[in-house]
């Protein structure tokens, strides 16, 4: 799907000023000492700060996760990664025929995009709405807090997606499973519930599945509960890849997907971000939301500016995510052979960013120019310089 609103990548970017090219960071805009007399209520503003925390994590190898004969889950929540405070991340695999047991989630809704293979979904919401989908690498799904569902690998080939949730203190070995449920409650209640005799319950085994390997489901696809609902197999179903909102550049590509586009997911906005050899994204920041990133492929330095000077650039390869506070002034630039590839979370439902080279050029060339000691001739030239990802 092409843009049809403006822009929502920015149009400029600070290179053109020359200073990227004579500094390492965005560091070198921010004076090391204030001309001006400070007073005693702003010198401790003005006081050194802590150091930027780390902001990047190897998700793939950093946690032992969770490893049966179905599959294995690796996730990086505040425990693995303390600055994810907004959003946590799982990458999940599984053989084929294996299923991520029925389940729920209390405190986050559930996000994904497929990364390989086939995956068939199960989800009732609260109005008795029942959905069976199937997804394909590329799509995405998402279940709002606490919506039933289910999670099953197709055909004969593995597949691995990405799960994101918007709280970085969800834990996906903390859900609430129905295994771990029913087999914990006495058996004479069960019977009375379900119709089901007692004895069967009482031989379940007194722990959670988590990870089954069973047969694929044949049809019929079960119906809604509340038969005046009429039947849906999208609602939670959007494919990033084919219709998600494209923009293209110079040095790389993104397709966005907010709520605008797939109005179920009202907690995150989701991007595909694609930043070929050289190429840098351009200064930025979020005025709205945490970003997280998930490295697809490739490998990159992300940078970010956190006010008073502090200023840290980490390097990230496939399999390793990222994670920028709302506000946080940032940039990624390709230092690998191959197109970096990104997979990235915004705990927002709409889209919003503010482009440093677009700030500086809503601004009178003079101010600017009067700001870093350029020419007026150099403060004009902003406006022509290439824009998003170059």
């Amino acid at each position: 799907m092409e843009t049809t609103r403006r822009g929502f990548i920015s149009r400029a970017s600070l290179s053109t000023l020359g200073l990227v090219a004579a500094a390492t960071s965005i560091g070198a805009l921010v004076p090391e000492k204030a001309s001006a007399k400070t007073s005693p209520d702003n010198k401790k503003a003005l006081a050194p700060q802590e150091e930027l925390e780390d902001f990047v994590y190897d998700i793939e190898n950093g946690s032992k996760g969770y490893l049966s004969e179905g599959g294995s889950a690796k996730e990086a929540t505040v425990e693995e990664f303390p600055v994810s405070q907004s959003i946590a991340g799982v990458s999940m695999h599984l053989k084929p025929g294996a299923f991520r047991e029925m389940h729920w989630h209390s405190i986050a809704a559930e996000w994904a995009y497929i990364l390989d293979g086939e995956v068939r979904t199960t989800v009732i919401t609260p109005d008795g709405t029942t959905s069976t989908d199937d997804f394909q690498k590329g799509d995405i799904w998402f279940f709002p807090k606490g919506h039933g569902h289910m999670l099953q690998c197709l055909g004969d080939k593995p597949c691995h997606f990405l799960l994101g949730f918007d709280s970085g203190h969800f834990s996906e070995f903390g859900t609430f499973s129905v295994t771990d449920w029913i087999s914990h409650v006495p058996p004479a209640i069960m019977a009375k519930n379900t119709g089901l005799p007692a004895s069967f319950f009482s031989g379940l085994p007194k722990k959670e599945l988590y990870i089954g390997i069973g047969k694929i489901a044949e049809k019929p696809r079960p119906k809604n509960i509340n038969a005046a609902i009429p039947f849906s197999t999208s609602l939670h179903k959007f494919s990033m890849e084919k219709e998600g909102i494209y923009q293209e550049f110079k040095g790389g590509s993104v397709k966005l997907v907010s709520s605008l586009e797939f109005p179920i997911q009202n907690t995150i906005t989701s991007m595909r971000m694609n930043i070929e050899p050289g190429a840098i994204r351009e200064l930025h920041w979020h005025p709205n939301a945490d970003e997280w990133q998930y490295v697809m492929q490739g490998q990159g330095e992300l940078s970010i500016f956190g006010s008073h000077g502090r200023v840290k650039t980490m390097p990230y390869k496939k399999g390793m995510v990222g994670f920028i506070k709302q506000g946080y002034g940032h940039f990624i630039e390709n230092t690998g052979t191959e197109t970096l590839k990104l997979i990235i979370l915004f705990n927002s439902p709409v889209y919003q960013e503010i482009s440093l080279n677009d700030w500086l050029n809503s601004n009178p060339p003079q101010l600017v120019a009067d700001h870093f000691g350029m020419s007026l001739e150099q403060a004009s030239s902003l406006i022509n310089h290439q824009n998003g990802i170059y």
